[in-house]
């Protein structure tokens, strides 16, 4: 996986409206190459490549921890509205200030409105899911779908209000674009996806234990309420963050931890594989909208149209499980 990874990743940074070898790219980041290439490279096409890879991987670290920690293939950042309720406080301080790309707003008010909004939407599905023996993975999943049914609305109730320049700035953001990526969507996206994979180590033990069920769980020491908010808030920094990099990507929180469940054959959703197929699956994404079609596609468009039908595969497989049981 990380070969291939490697691999897309020299040939995102290849095309484009200049085209440049793949050999030329490792030339260039082994130091060498020409001004022109070096500044194409370097300057313009490796930020975004890099966070591609990032977001893609933080996403992908989210998805698999907050379905190892529920037992349920559906719960991710997406499902559960965490990425809308990043997108609700983004939007607001998109509107808020006129639409601006620069500034205080654009490089630091917009990521911590977004943080600030996927933390405050997991601490409302949460205690709004608590029961006595933690939070039931079903139970957040339907709280979730709820709660993401009214930040949408939220939305595009901001969207009525926002003048011609703002509207249009909005819609690109949620459409999860890259074409805007630079240094200072990449360092906090890729400090919040370092901050989440320590956590994540940290608790692998408490992961496994979490998949046998509350029972087993609690029998074996593991504070069951205290670890699920520890790893949940880990995962939703890692995605809130992600998202107000580049705008919600659909779907690869949710795929991603699965598929890699399946290359692996894992018992449950391999951390580090899934972070290798989320950043696969952005990367990829990228560098099919920029190349097979005439336009450049936002990458998000590209994820939900591979991720719906990914989706209604899981829940026919959730639901025949639910049949035979």
């Amino acid at each position: 996986m990380a070969g291939l990874l490697f691999a897309l990743f020299c040939l995102d940074i290849a095309f484009g409206d200049t085209h440049i070898p793949p050999s030329r790219v490792l030339e260039v980041l082994s130091g060498g190459g020409s001004r022109a290439q070096r500044f194409i490279i370097l300057e313009s096409r490796l930020p975004r490549a890099l966070t591609a890879v990032v977001v893609g991987a933080a996403l992908g670290l989210s998805g698999a921890l907050t379905q190892s920690i529920l037992r349920n293939p559906l719960a991710s950042a997406d499902m559960l509205g965490i990425t809308s309720g990043a997108s609700l406080g983004a939007v607001a301080v998109i509107v808020g200030t006129g639409g601006a790309t620069t500034g205080f707003a654009a490089t630091v008010g917009t990521p911590l409105a977004a943080l600030l909004g996927g933390l405050g939407t997991a601490a409302a599905i949460y205690v709004l899911a608590i029961g006595r023996d933690g939070v039931s993975g079903l139970r957040l999943v339907l709280i979730g779908i709820g709660v993401n049914a009214l930040l949408l609305s939220g939305i595009s109730w901001l969207l009525t209000r926002a003048s011609l320049l703002e509207a249009s700035r909005v819609q690109l953001w949620l459409n999860g674009s890259l074409n805007a990526a630079d240094q200072s969507h990449l360092a906090p996206a890729a400090l919040a996806f370092a901050l989440a994979a320590c956590v994540a180590v940290a608790s692998t033990r408490t992961l496994a234990a979490l998949r046998l069920g509350a029972d087993t769980t609690r029998a074996l020491g593991v504070r069951i309420q205290t670890q699920q908010a520890v790893l949940l808030t880990a995962a939703v920094v890692a995605a809130a963050v992600a998202t107000a990099a580049v705008g919600p990507v659909g779907f690869v929180a949710l795929a991603a931890p699965q598929i890699a469940r399946r290359l692996l054959r894992a018992p449950g959703e391999p951390l580090v594989g899934a972070a290798l197929v989320g950043a696969l699956l952005v990367v990829g994404a990228d560098l099919v909208a920029r190349t097979l079609f005439p336009a450049d596609l936002p990458v998000g468009v590209v994820t939900a149209a591979c991720g719906g039908p990914f989706l209604l595969y899981l829940l026919m497989r959730v639901n025949r499980k639910a049949t035979l049981s």
